[in-house]
């Protein structure tokens, strides 16, 4: 009489189908790598960074050293309102503008050479290659926008000699004004990667983000007061403003880092919605 025999369990029955944490990670990190690779091996990122140093490291080098030539000429009102420390990070509004373009080309640039349907193919969550995205392009925009602004504030400084006055990290607002200017940089640059992901296009989104950051507060700054003073101090250059400014003035909209806070929703929003077009829309 034959016996009944219970099968042995194949190899492919022993393996769990459920991913572990473990595996979430490992995968992410390999996303987050091949993101650092397209973004690090696209010339345009390597050129936006080096026009990022020469015009910021620049324009400090230049203003430290015309305030220093032509302090005597400067009127008592001028010399008692001097701010050496936003004079040295005067460069970063460029850096601004600057990071936008490196933010929206990790994007469009995808989108212009088709690549974006191979990325998506490979990983079916497209979630996770905005986020992937957004991730490396914050450490690298962190780290970039850090070192500038802590040597444009170094180089102008140095440059500042008697009788100009000068600043010191110690004193009261300044290692705020110098790391908050890096800290806009980079979250600007993640309104830009946002609003790239909603437009695809290189050239719409980067219209849109100059007209945000530069355009709409000259158009607001022309209506009257009553209009367009409630809005512009929601704009990210009157933030901007602020965040690098040792002393908060009275005509500031808000603090500095209750205005950083919201840059971050701002960035929040854009990338919220373009992850959610991302999802929803064809490549």
């Amino acid at each position: 009489m034959s016996t009944l025999t219970s099968p042995s369990p194949s190899p492919t029955s022993a393996v769990t189908m459920a991913p572990t944490s473990a595996a979430h990670r490992q995968r992410f990190s390999s996303l987050a790598r091949a993101e650092w690779t397209k973004m690090r091996s696209v010339r345009s990122t390597v050129w936006t960074i080096v026009t990022m140093v020469v015009i910021t490291l620049g324009i400090a080098t230049i203003a430290g050293a015309t305030v220093a030539s032509r302090w005597s000429t400067f009127s008592p009102v001028q010399q008692a309102t001097f701010d050496p420390t936003k004079i040295s990070l005067r460069g970063l509004l460029f850096s601004q503008l600057i990071i936008g373009v490196l933010g929206v080309l990790v994007m469009s640039a995808e989108y212009g050479t088709g690549t974006i349907r191979a990325s998506l193919s490979a990983v079916p969550r497209r979630g996770r290659v905005l986020v992937a995205k957004a991730a490396v392009f914050t450490g690298v925009a962190f780290v970039v926008s850090e070192v500038l602004a802590f040597g444009a504030f170094f180089i102008g400084q140095a440059l500042l000699t008697s009788p100009a006055p000068h600043a010191a990290l110690s004193q009261p607002g300044v290692l705020r004004a110098v790391v908050g200017g890096g800290l806009v940089v980079t979250v600007l640059g993640l309104v830009a990667l946002g609003l790239a992901t909603i437009i695809r296009h290189s050239a719409g989104a980067i219209t849109a983000y100059v007209g945000v950051l530069l355009v709409a507060p000259i158009i607001l700054q022309a209506l009257p007061s009553s209009v367009g003073q409630p809005i512009l101090r929601y704009m990210p250059f009157t933030i901007s403003d602020a965040m690098t400014t040792p002393t908060t003035h009275a005509t500031s909209a808000f603090s500095p880092w209750v205005g950083f806070a919201v840059l971050v929703v701002y960035a929040v929003v854009a990338l919220g919605v373009g992850g959610w077009l991302l999802v929803r829309r064809d490549a």
